[in-house]
């Protein structure tokens, strides 16, 4: 899925979960209003006609308190919230409340009147010659309720609606420049660095242009200036500097996003999870989806720069590494073996060594269709020779890294067409060493790469 769906999805869910605990927040309080509303009404309803019971009792001259009730409730007629029933001696009716009117043109829905109704209170009141019962009845107040209710969902539902489609339009014209960013990469992996990004009016992805802007312009630099070792190198740094602010920036900008939704999410489950598990489910769905689109992020980063390579060194960067691959292609075999003092050889040293095993390592796996990937990395010293008397001593670097694929006909292959393989001459070259192509078909393919330098003490 794309970034621009994954992020509408992640707002229609979280729009569904605010939704759903509103509108469960307005069915307790209309259920709570309800319950109150005819508990009141019944109590008022009973104390009213007991009050015409006892008068009847003190008042013989008015005749049977069932006729004076009759005659009271017959004058009375409909009392909201109560049914009255009115009983002789012989159980036959006598009277009986008419239906409530109210709203009578509203028809709620049974899972609504199931939430909000209130439990029935029966009062009975038995006297000489009859029985009284009031009942408490709500079918009035759910009609009034379900009434607002519903306008309320379909005001909900038109806003949920334009919601989307406002959050949909707008992540679509805020988006649309990756199409171009990622076109324009696809260009410049073809070799064609002519290309060029313009402006963006976005400054993130304005400064992701002029990132890649920048970065064209020293690729081209670097094919224009072959000879020019020093300025190869330093084109290289400054790639990787764009590299890793590129990285930073993806990690900071859209992980705080991703952390921000994750943890609303998160906070919606922990509310959640008793009273309504509906929600809370929902809520964990959109947990799920923002710990996809971290770790696609994740593996974005990664790609661009190794963050372990500036924090724990170049042998556990190789190491992590590896064990990336390798878990992505279990059905080969990646050894890897170093030796001497490899965490000892500075940035500059470090990026362009696993560049170059990194590049090694993918075209083995795109193309040489081999089972087994050798890898092995030497740094030799001799405390006896010191590049500055003081500061630093000369190392030897041996790089080797050998596959058992088809291998190819090097004679037939023109290098400098392989923009991998050219790539990796020119960072080696860089650093005045020596990088040697042995390969064969049928017979595997390795690189010997040695390179002497400095390195501080």
């Amino acid at each position: 899925m794309s970034l621009k769906f994954r992020l509408n999805l992640l707002i229609t869910l979280l729009s569904l979960a605010f939704i759903l605990v509103v509108g469960t927040i307005l069915v307790n309080e209309t259920q709570t209003s309800i319950r109150e509303r005819v508990e009141a009404a019944s109590r008022v309803t009973v104390q009213l006609l007991d009050t015409v019971i006892v008068s009847s009792a003190l008042n013989p001259e008015y005749g049977p308190t069932h006729k004076v009730l009759q005659s009271f409730l017959q004058s009375l007629g409909y009392v909201r919230s109560s049914h009255i029933a009115l009983y002789d001696m012989r159980g036959e009716v006598l009277y009986e409340s008419p239906a409530s009117t109210f709203k009578s043109d509203v028809y709620p829905p049974v899972w609504f009147a199931k939430l909000v109704e209130p439990k029935t209170e029966i009062v009975e009141r038995k006297f000489r010659y009859g029985t009284l019962i009031v009942s408490s009845s709500a079918a009035g107040s759910i009609r009034e309720a379900w009434s607002g209710f519903s306008q309320l969902m379909w005001v909900g539902l038109v806003f949920f609606v334009l919601l989307n489609v406002m959050v949909y339009a707008l992540l679509s014209h805020s988006l649309r420049p990756v199409n171009r960013i990622l076109a324009s990469i696809n260009r410049m992996e073809r070799g064609d660095l002519s290309t060029r990004l313009p402006a963006f009016k976005l400054p993130e992805f304005d400064r992701i242009g002029h990132s890649l802007n920048r970065m064209a312009e020293s690729l081209a630099a670097e094919r224009q200036l072959e000879e020019n070792r020093q300025l190869t190198q330093l084109i290289q740094s400054h790639i990787e500097d764009e590299r890793r602010s590129l990285a930073r920036e993806l990690h900071d900008e859209l992980g705080q996003y991703v952390t921000a939704i994750k943890t609303f999410a998160v906070a919606i489950v922990n509310k959640t999870r008793e009273k309504s598990p509906d929600i809370a489910n929902n809520a964990q769905t959109i947990v799920s989806a923002a710990n996809q689109i971290y770790d696609g992020m994740h593996n974005i980063v990664r790609k661009l720069r190794p963050g372990a390579l500036d924090n724990l060194g170049l042998s556990e960067t190789l190491c992590d590494a590896v064990n990336y691959w390798q878990n992505l292609h279990p059905e080969m075999k990646i050894n890897l073996s170093l030796e001497g003092g490899v965490d000892q050889l500075g940035e500059t040293l470090n990026i362009n060594i696993y560049r170059i095993v990194q590049e090694a390592i993918n075209n083995a796996l795109k193309h040489a269709r081999a089972n087994t990937i050798d890898i092995k990395l030497t740094v030799l010293s001799d405390a006896n020779k010191l590049a500055d008397a003081s500061k630093s001593k000369l190392v030897t670097i041996s790089l080797t890294i050998k596959d058992d694929g088809v291998g190819m006909d090097i004679e037939a292959v023109d290098q400098s067409q392989h923009f991998g393989l050219l790539g990796m001459r020119e960072r080696v070259q860089g650093f005045h060493g020596s990088f040697n192509l042995v390969s064969e078909p049928n017979l595997g393919t390795a690189l010997y790469i040695n390179i002497p330098q400095a390195v501080n003490t």
